[in-house]
Formats: C-alpha cells, structure tokens, sequence
C-alpha cells in the first residue's frame, strides 16, 4: 500500500557564536532533536512503556545558522510572533514596518537567538531558553 509521508517539521536557530545565551540553546536544540529521533523496538531488552506513553515531539529538521534572516523571512517572524511581541524580536520596534527599518538600519537589533518553527507557525526570541522549549514541545492539536 503506498501512501505519502509527512515532511519533517523545520526548525530553525538565527543563531549568534559570541552570545552564551544562543550557545547553550543551540546545545539544548541539538539535544531536543536527538531525543526526538530516537526510536527504539519492541523486541530490545529493556522497558520503554515509560517513554511510549509520554507525550514527545516528532522529529524535526534542525537548522542552526548564524546568516540573518532575509527580508522575507524576517516579515513571516514578525507575523508569527504578533503585534504585541515585536519587539522582542528587533529591538525597540513598535510595528512590524518599525521593525523592518530599525533591522535594515542596524542588524544587531535583531534580538537573537531566534527559534523558528516553520511550519507551525511559531517564534521564540531571547535568552529564555524554557520558553523556547516549551515552544517546541507545543505539538499542534
């Protein structure tokens, strides 16, 4: 029987080497997605009932970069994360027009790390690293 199988949801780090914060979430991403790769079969010998009965994220494609966030991609993050959380995402922005001239002014006012979660639809920006967390662990209803 053949039937067609869901892409990996893309997850993307906008990440910053010099900052720990973005650092230690890169590690804490890299963890998250090995966790949620791993698999594991009914016939090895020890007990995975624990494992199978919680709640996981399926596997995600991971992507860590330290390139800034096109044009384009930096609207579609600003959308994601709505009018009242703006700022969080460029420094000191009101709007999401205040963003976009306060981002092509200066880079830096990119609040990074930035976690983007593409195809559900959500951002996380800061040093706040179990709310990014959490972010990821929100499987879509």
């Amino acid at each position: 029987m053949f039937r067609f199988h869901k892409t990996l949801d893309i997850i993307t780090l906008f990440h910053k080497a010099s900052s720990p914060a973005s650092v230690r979430l890169a590690a804490a991403l890299r963890q998250a997605s090995a966790a949620a790769s791993e698999t594991s079969t009914e016939d090895q010998a020890s007990d995975h009932s624990a494992q199978s009965a919680a709640v996981r994220r399926p596997e995600f494609k991971l992507e860590i970069t330290e390139s800034l966030p096109t044009a384009d991609q930096l609207r579609t993050i600003l959308d994601y994360a709505g009018k009242q959380r703006v700022g969080t995402i460029v420094k000191g922005a009101s709007d999401e027009q205040d963003a976009l001239r306060k981002f092509k002014e200066n880079v830096e006012n990119l609040q990074r790390p930035v976690v983007v979660d593409w195809n559900n639809g959500k951002v996380a920006a800061g040093e706040n690293e179990s709310e990014i967390l959490k972010m990821l662990n929100d499987l879509p209803k």
